[in-house]
This record gives structure tokens, sequence and C-alpha cells, in this order.
């Protein structure tokens, strides 16, 4: 698609935002989290919060505190000569000029690609000739130096996405973030100038989304007035902004409700890039959307709701068919029953003009271990990423007088595939293939005739000869088997010596999929270490139903099913607790915090990057009120007390040994927010228990900005993982 390089969406329609910690959510109007309950740790109602003060973002009695323990930290790990070299040998990695080049489809036979490198270490964004990329020795011209740009003009920028005018995709709506926040600036940029327009569209910071309709008029859905935005902190209301125009003459179109988690309005294009409609979006949770077209545009607000259920989500628009993945059982007016994780399709002209009548096909059906990982679209056909127990196949779909047919693309079995960017203006797409021991390779091929191509595979940056890839299934708390890989060598001694490295996420329906890790490779496989991945639910890797048997009270069983990981590998003596260590971000850094908290004698090290760890207040920390959906309410009776027994924060005891933890955040994580960690770093701190600490100053919710930062932190997580786990053998 045009402009894949930055993720655009397929369509260059906004879709139902289902919020993954893990992706690209957005987060609330202020960096600042929101201060959170008096009475944490169960302490009497009427005292105050010691820690209050690390609620303040970049509060100067905070950011002291966050310094100083940055400080030590690196001060204890960098004593290590493990330090410096594993923080060489990572740039090395990620600076290596002989890396894949991902390419992006552009406008007119073209390709577009992000770099960074030592020198450009915001990046460039660049375009070279479809024929010179083939080649192997394109010349790139540079569209924007993101680099320049922020010596310029004395920021950390972070280009985030662009979204440019069809069909001739030359205006761009360039989102840019200061330090990667989810906040950010929207600026109008003309490519063939390779400058910003003089007197374009401008959007000052702010959790925002804009959508071009026309060459002079845009949406804007974002904080209008002060407070003008959702309990979780995202706007609600939509308006036209007309060329020319300040904000304050911007004119209201649509407007959802506070109580929404965000609402907007958009539009919907075809593959040419041809106008279909007005859509519409309310998100009432983290998984029920509200979804309305407006067939005649902003002209006239006469809207058309289907009678999907509100967890159904629009995924794609293919000659003239809605494709809509269920996520949970529906009957049609007929009475057939489409089941959850279907993927279905109807002519949505004809359901427009009769919503009681919708009668659609089923598209695709996934078993009870499959699931619909990614939708793209070429010119003339619908590309399916399909996954089977966690491995991967694409499938190439098309609509025509006798309804669909398919066939399957000849990519490698047993491998990771990711459709990374598709054609408008063809059939072709570029695939990435890659396993835990295969470097990447990329792939070109053909929906229509189905012809792949093998363009270039990245060198490989450790040595993977003796290892193995093994996949096994543990047995959880309810009798559920639940898939893990164990990565490690061939002769690996079963003697329950082997450090060893478990991650897992588990939420949002994200699957976690083998991947090249060249860092975890050098750092800990080529020096004898082990790694699991689990596929423990809440995750997606079987669909909807995996996802949902881990949601709100039902949590408990994706700790369970981590924690019958733990022990099937110790059962197998592949490793012991002195030498197990955990780690994972985000929800996965909850993931973590529960594990420190409820099984403290199965782990000896645990990496909590970006966490969530306040579960009885997190719905006031900055985007938390969007995820109750997946977690719960805290003000519930029922759920709020699930959360209270689960909650990191509030369930360290005296008297326990724990692990010594290693804590990761942001100061720009303006999405779960870095007072999760801070507060649960400061109480490890006031109850004399040992912990390591590291904030990132820039990064956002990705943690570091640019490629020196990521290998400082890769450098202290494996530094740390080494001492704890290698070092007492």
């Amino acid at each position: 698609m045009r402009g894949t390089f930055l993720n655009r969406l397929v369509l260059a329609m906004v879709l139902a935002m289902a919020f993954t910690m893990a992706a690209s959510a957005k987060a609330p109007m202020t960096t600042v989290a929101k201060p959170i309950d008096s009475n944490p740790n169960n302490a009497p109602n009427d005292a105050a919060d010691p820690r209050a003060y690390l609620n303040e973002i970049d509060g100067e009695k905070a950011m002291v505190w966050v310094k100083a323990h940055n400080q030590s930290t690196v001060n204890k790990l960098s004593k290590d000569p493990r330090y410096g070299e594993y923080q060489a040998d990572i740039l090395k990695i990620l600076q290596a000029t002989d890396r894949i080049v991902r390419p992006g489809f552009a406008h007119g036979s073209t390709i577009d690609n992000f770099w960074q490198d030592g020198t450009h270490v915001q990046g460039l964004w660049r375009r070279t000739s479809w024929e010179a990329y083939r080649s192997g020795s394109p010349q790139w011209r540079v569209i924007l130096d993101v680099e320049a740009l922020s010596k310029l003009e004395d920021k950390t920028w972070v280009l985030r996405s662009e979204n440019c005018l069809p069909p001739v995709d030359n205006l761009c709506l360039l989102s840019l973030s200061d330090g990667g926040k989810d906040a950010d600036v929207v600026r109008e940029f003309d490519i063939a100038r390779g400058q910003f327009v003089k007197e374009g569209f401008v959007l000052p910071e702010g959790k925002q989304s804009a959508t071009w309709v026309d060459e002079n008029t845009i949406y804007v859905t974002r904080e209008w007035t002060p407070g003008e935005v959702t309990d979780s902190g995202y706007g609600y209301v939509t308006k036209v902004l007309k060329r020319g125009q300040s904000l304050d003459q911007a004119v209201e179109i649509f407007r959802g409700d506070k109580k929404d988690v965000s609402s907007r309005r958009s539009v919907m294009r075809d593959i040419d890039g041809k106008y279909v409609m007005d859509i519409s979006y309310r998100d009432l949770d983290s998984f029920n959307t509200e979804l309305a077209f407006y067939p005649n545009g902003h002209t006239d607000n006469r809207k058309v709701v289907l009678p999907f259920p509100t967890t159904a989500a629009l995924s794609g628009y293919y000659k003239g068919q809605a494709i809509y993945n269920l996520k949970s059982d529906w009957a049609s007016a007929n009475g057939t029953v489409f089941h959850n994780g279907a993927l279905i399709a109807f002519d949505l002209r004809a359901a427009l003009a009769d919503p009681a009548h919708v009668e659609p096909l089923v598209l695709f059906m996934p078993n009870d271990h499959q699931s619909v990982q990614g939708i793209t679209q070429t010119k003339n056909h619908l590309v399916l990423s399909i996954q089977s127990n966690v491995s991967s196949e694409v499938r190439s779909f098309d609509f025509g007088k006798n309804g669909w047919s398919s066939f399957k693309l000849a990519l490698p079995e047993n491998s990771t595939l990711s459709v990374t960017s598709s054609d408008n203006e063809s059939d072709h797409l570029f695939i990435f293939s890659e396993g835990f021991l295969e470097p990447s390779t990329l792939f070109y091929a053909d929906a229509a005739s189905g012809n792949v191509e093998k363009l270039k595979s990245s060198p490989e940056r450790f040595d993977a000869e003796d290892l193995q890839v093994q996949q096994f299934w543990a047995t959880s708390e309810d009798g559920t088997k639940v898939p893990y890989f164990l990565v490690a060598r061939k002769d690996i001694k079963l003697d329950g010596t082997n450090p060893t490295i478990l991650y897992a996420y588990g939420g949002f329906e994200i699957s976690m999929r083998p991947t090249y890790l060249a860092t975890l490779g050098k750092l800990w496989l080529e020096k004898g270490g082990a790694y699991a991945l689990a596929n423990i639910r809440g995750g997606g890797e079987f669909g909807p139903k995996w996802h949902e048997a881990g949601l709100k009270t039902h949590r408990q069983r994706v700790y369970d099913d981590f924690q019958a990981v733990a022990q099937d590998l110790i059962a197998k003596k592949v490793t012991s607790a002195p030498h197990l260590g955990i780690m994972g971000g985000s929800n996965g850094g909850l993931l973590m915090g529960v594990q420190l908290t409820e099984r403290p004698d199965l782990w000896n090290a645990a990496v909590i990057q970006v966490p969530l760890l306040d579960m009885v207040n997190f719905t006031h920390m900055s985007a938390g009120a969007s995820w109750q959906g997946e977690y719960g309410n805290p003000d519930d009776p029922v759920e709020g007390a699930f959360l209270r027994s689960i909650s990191p924060y509030h369930n360290v005891r005296a008297g326990v040994g724990y692990p010594e933890p290693f804590f990761e955040t942001s100061t720009k994580d303006d999405r779960v927010g870095p007072a999760h960690a801070r507060k649960m770093a400061a109480l490890f701190e006031d109850m004399s228990l040992p912990f390591y600490y590291y904030e990132n100053i820039e990064g956002g919710h990705a943690a570091a900005a640019n490629l020196q930062e990521r290998a400082r932190l890769y450098a202290l997580e494996y530094t740390y993982m080494s001492q704890k786990l290698m070092d007492n053998k």
C-alpha cells in the first residue's frame, strides 16, 4: 500500500480502534497522570499517599528521584565488562548497513523506506524506483530528513505516520511526535517539493486524528476546548477544517459521548483512492464499537447502522464488498448463524439500502487452532495472513461471478510470514518470512498469479548452528493445553541449570509469534542461554475465544498459563527457579508484575517493561480508563475485588523473598505512563527490598526513541539477566 513503510491503514480509512498496548493505540490529551487513589497498599483511608509526588510526570521532585535511580542502575550494571561489550554488539546489529532495506510501495512504481543508522539517528524518509530497488544498488531521494528537522527545531522528532491524499499521494499529513509520545503535531507536507506546505494544514500537539476529505478539506478529531475529551483522554468531537481556516473556524459534524473510549468520523475510500462514503466510530470500550455509515457524506447526516454486534470489526472494503471480522456469534434475519472468529463479506450498498436483511457469505472460518492475523488488499485481490498452531500461511482471495475463490501462496512453511506492503496499482506484495533462528527473508509476490520471488535475506547476526527450536504444550490449572516454544542448544543438558528467559504478553488478542531476535541471539543464545515464548490465553494465537478466556475476572487463567509453562520447563529440567528469568512489556509488564508477587519462588530475575502495576487505580492513570473492556472496572464490586487481588502494587508483602526486579519505563510514555513503574519501585525502596530502575527520558511507550537509546536499554537488560541467571551456575 502507498506509505505502508509507516504502517498506514489499508484503503486509507480509519478502521475501528481496538486498543492494543503493543500496537498503535492512543493516549490521554495530557502527559501528566491524574492523581490516583490516596489509599495505596491498604493504607488507612486518611493516610496521605507518600509516593503521590511520582504521579507528576515532569515534577521537579519526581525527576530528581528518577535521575538518581537511573544513575544508580547504570553505575551498578555498567561496571560489569559485559555491559560495554553488549552495547557495542547491539549497536553494530541495529546500525548494520547490510540489513534489509524495508520497502513500501508508494505512488507510481516507486519504493519508500524509513532508514535509521548512526548518522541519521531520528531517520530519513526516502524514495527510489522499483527497478533501482530491485537492482540492489538504489539511489535514494530524501523526502524528509527527520534528524535535520530535529536539530533545526531542537526537538527529538519521531515520524509516527504519514497520511497522503489519494490518488496522487503527494500532499501528506505528517504525524510528528516529540520524543515518541502518543501526542503528536500534524503538518502538511508536499512530497514533490520535499518541504512543508507554506500556510498548509497544521494541528498543534495533541492526541488527535486527521484524515483527508479532498485537497482543501480534512476531518479532525481532537480536544477542541480544554477538557473536551473522554474519561480515557481521547477526543470525541470531529470537525471539518477547510484550508486557510483557523481551528476555531472548524465546523462540528460529529459528536460521540464523553463516556466513550473515543469517537471519530472518517472517510472510506476504494482501492483507487476514490471517495466512497463517510463512516463514524464510537468506541464503547476496548472491544465494542458502534459503527455508522453516512452514504451521502458530511453534507447529509443520514446514517445507517448495520445489525452486527458491536464486537464485529470492519476489516476492509473490496470490490463493493464490506469485510467484517466477527468476534462473537451472530445470526442473520434468515436465521443463519455465523460463528465467533468468522470473516464474512457482503455487498455494502445493498446492505445499507436494506440493513434488516443482510445475508453475508463466509470468506474464512478458522478452526480452534487458527486465527486471522492480517488482511491486506492489492489492486484486484484480498490477501489474508492466517495462523495455524502459531505458524503462518498467506492466501489470496478473489470475488467474481461465481463468488469467492482463493489459493495459498508458495511461501516457506513453519515460519512467521508478514505482509509488509501491498500495491494499490498492481497485485504485488512484499512479504517477510522469519523464525527464531532464520533471519528475515524478503519475498516479492503476485496475488493474482501466485508467483513468488525471493529478493534478499538478512545476514545472520548470531551463530545458530548448534541451536534448535521445539514446540511444547503445558497443562494449565484448569486443564487447558498451552503451547510454548523453546529455543536452546541441541545438546542442552537437562540438569536444571540452563539460564532461561521466559517471555509472554497475554492480552488484547495480540499474538506472540516466532521472530528473528538478533539481540537475544547474540547476547543470550550464543552464550548458552535458553529462551521460551509462551502463547498464553489473552492473546490472539487461537482467535477471539483464546483472548476472551482471559478477560476481566477470568484473568487469573492468563497468569496460571504462564506459571504452567514455567513449571513445565522446570519439570523437564530445562531450568530451575535460580536460573529462570521473566521478561515482558506493557500488558506483558503487568503479567511480569503479577508473577513477581504471586510466585516469587519461581523466578530469579524479572524485567518489567513499561508496565501497568496499580490495577486498583489504573483507570485514573494516563489512558487507563480505555482498558476496562480488557481488565474490568475497579469500581465494580466483583471486578474491583478481583483486580485488587492481582494488583502487583497492592500485593507486595513484608517478609517475602522477592527476586530483585528490573523496572523500566519512559518519561514520555503518555499511554501507560511512568507512574506505575515509579511507584512500584518506590514501594520496594520503602520496604527495603532490592530493585533496579531505569526510566528513559525519551521514547514514549516504546521506551526508546532511537537506536542508541535502544542499545543502552538492551545492554542494561542483558547484563542484569546474565548476572542473575548465568553467574550463579
